[in-house]
């Protein structure tokens, strides 16, 4: 894992959208979606579990696999997808994420 605190500037969400709709493989494309991960407060175990150890999240150390990133194509805090219709672009954006937080990176939250 590499453990990494890289302070990267955000894309522009309006560029970022403008570039993928030049491509020629848009014209297929009938939606959007854009996932943007933020350090959320409330700890993971509450939220998911409902665990509740009135501990409140401060930060986030977040490490990752350079190579699984690549591998699975896209950026780790933010994610765009596109696709024909929208049950597909949301089971994308479902799967994308889920394998990016399961497979690429290690999540441990600071209290």
């Amino acid at each position: 894992m590499v453990n990494e605190k890289i302070k990267k500037p955000s894309p522009s969400i309006d560029e970022w959208l403008k570039e993928a709709k030049t491509d020629p493989a848009a014209l297929q494309e009938g939606m959007f979606l854009v996932h943007n991960g933020v350090v959320r407060q409330t700890p993971k175990t509450k939220v998911r579990q409902g665990i509740d150890d009135g501990s409140m999240v401060k930060g986030m150390e977040f490490a990752y696999d350079a190579s699984k990133v690549d591998a699975a194509g896209d950026d780790i805090m933010y994610v765009l997808i596109g696709g024909d219709i929208r049950p597909h672009v949301v089971d994308a954006l479902q799967f994308l994420v889920g394998k990016i937080k399961s497979e690429c990176v290690t999540e441990i939250e600071q209290k």
